[in-house]
C-alpha cells in the first residue's frame, strides 16, 4: 500500500501561544528565554530577521535585535495548549505520533481511496487554526524524513505535497543541514569534502559515507535519496520515573540520605534528557522502620535539569522527615511528564549550565550513568 505521511508543525509556538493571549505582540520581534545570562528558547520570525536563534545566549540575541521584547515564558500555557491540538489531529486521525511539544506525524496510508488526503489534511490544519487560534504548517510525503524536511521549507503558515516522483527534485538543491538528523558536527565534517547540498551527498556511494562518518553514514545516505521507512509510532505519554533505595540496615544519617538523594536526582534528570522528556512534579518517598510511609510532592516549571530536581527533591525531604526515626527506604519519582527536546527548558539555564549539562550527558553516554556526577550525590555508604 502507497504510504501517505504528514509532519504538522505549530509555527515558533511558544511565540504564538503568547501572541495568542496578547495581540500588541503581533508583528514584533519576540524572544522567549531567561535573564540576561540565559538563552534563547524561542524567537519570532521578526526576530529571526536580524540573526536571533534558539540556544543563543540572550545577551548576544539582544545585540543583534536592541528592539525585541523578552517574555520568560510560561509552560504551563504552552503544555495546556499543545494538549488542545494533540485533541484535535487525535480525534480525526487513525495513526498519531506526537514527537514533541508543538509537531506531529500523521500516518493517512489508505485513506486516499476515499478522499484526497491532501485536502483532508488542508482542512485539518484549519481546523486547528480556527480553533486554537495558533498557526501550524505541514508538509505530505511517503516518508517522515521528506515531510518534515517539507514542512520546514513550508513554514510559516504554509503546506507542501511532495509525491514520490518529485522527492529527489525537491531535496537535491537543499543544504545537508535540512536534513533532522545532522548536527553542527556532521556539517563541518560533510562541508571539508565538499558536500553542502543534499543532491551532492546523495551522490555519494554509501560505503564512503560509512567510512567518512561512521556507522550513521548509511542513514544518512538514505535520507539524502528520500529513503525512510520508520514508522508512524502511536501516540502515547510516559506517566513518571522513579528510583527507590532500600538501606540494608535502617538508617538515620541525614547527610548520607540527602547525598543519596542527590543522587537519585542526577540519575532520573539524566533519563529525562536522554529520552526527550520534562517533568513538572517532583515527588519523595520515605519508609520508616516500623513500615509507615509517607509522600510529599511539589509542582515545578517543565525541566530536566539536575539543580532544580535535586534542590525540589532536597526541600520534600526536609519537610517530609519529621520523625527522628530510622528509614528503612527513601524514593524518588518524577511524573507530570511531557516529551519534547532539552531545549525547552531553557527559560531557567544559564549557558554555562546548558554547556555542564551537555559535557555531563556524553561522558554518561559513552562510559556509563556513574562515570561522572557531583560529589554530593556519589554513591550511598554500605549500611
Amino acid at each position: 500500500m502507497k504510504r501517505s505521511i504528514v509532519h504538522m508543525d505549530l509555527d515558533t509556538f511558544f511565540v504564538s501561544c503568547e501572541r495568542r493571549n496578547n495581540s500588541e505582540l503581533i508583528g514584533k520581534p519576540i524572544i522567549i528565554g531567561g535573564g540576561d545570562r540565559g538563552v534563547v528558547a524561542s524567537c519570532s520570525y521578526e526576530a529571526r530577521y536580524f540573526g536571533v536563534r534558539s540556544a543563543m545566549p540572550i545577551k548576544m540575541a539582544l545585540r543583534l535585535c536592541p528592539e525585541a521584547r523578552i517574555i520568560r515564558g510560561d509552560m504551563d500555557l504552552y503544555s495546556k495548549l499543545s494538549n488542545e491540538v494533540t485533541e484535535i489531529i487525535e480525534e480525526k486521525v487513525p495513526l498519531l505520533e506526537k514527537a514533541s511539544i508543538d509537531e506531529f506525524y500523521l500516518d493517512l496510508s489508505g485513506m486516499d481511496r476515499f478522499f484526497g488526503t491532501y485536502q483532508w489534511t488542508q482542512g485539518l490544519a484549519d481546523r486547528v487554526i480556527k480553533e486554537t487560534g495558533l498557526p501550524i504548517s505541514f508538509a505530505l510525503s511517503n516518508n517522515k524524513t521528506v515531510s518534515k524536511i517539507g514542512t520546514g521549507e513550508a513554514k510559516p503558515k504554509g503546506h507542501l505535497e511532495i509525491p514520490e516522483t518529485m522527492i529527489r527534485p525537491f531535496l537535491n538543491p537543499l543544504s545537508v543541514r535540512k536534513i533532522p538528523m545532522v548536527g553542527e558536527a556532521t556539517f563541518q565534517t560533510l562541508s571539508r569534502v565538499g558536500i553542502r547540498t543534499i543532491e551532492m551527498l546523495a551522490n555519494v556511494p554509501a560505503d564512503v559515507l560509512h567510512t567518512l562518518i561512521g556507522k550513521n553514514g548509511i542513514e544518512l545516505w538514505k535520507k539524502a535519496n528520500g529513503l525512510d521507512d520508520t514508522p508512524v509510532l502511536p501516540y502515547s505519554e510516559r506517566k513518571s520515573i522513579s528510583s527507590e533505595h532500600t538501606f540494608n540496615s535502617d538508617t538515620i544519617d541525614v547527610t548520607a540520605i540527602r547525598a543519596l538523594i542527590n543522587g537519585m536526582a542526577e540519575g532520573l534528570a539524566h533519563q529525562l534528557r536522554r529520552e526527550k522528556w520534562l517533568t513538572s512534579t517532583v515527588v519523595v518517598k520515605i519508609r520508616y522502620a516500623n513500615f509507615d510511609t509517607e509522600t510529599k510532592q511539589m509542582r515545578v516549571s517543565y525541566t530536566s535539569a539536575d539543580h532544580t530536581i535535586s534542590k525540589t527533591a532536597l526541600e520534600l525531604f526536609d519537610k517530609l522527615y519529621t520523625r527522628r526515626m530510622r528509614l528503612r527506604l527513601v524514593g524518588l519519582k518524577l511524573t507530570g511528564l511531557l516529551h519534547g527536546d532539552y531545549q525547552m527548558n531553557l527559560f531557567e539555564d544559564t549557558q554555562e549550565m546548558m554547556s555542564l549539562y551537555q559535557s555531563m550527558d556524553k561522558i554518561k553516554l559513552r562510559f556509563g550513568q556513574h562515570a561522572v556526577g557531583r560529589a554530593s550525590g556519589f554513591s550511598f555508604p554500605n549500611q
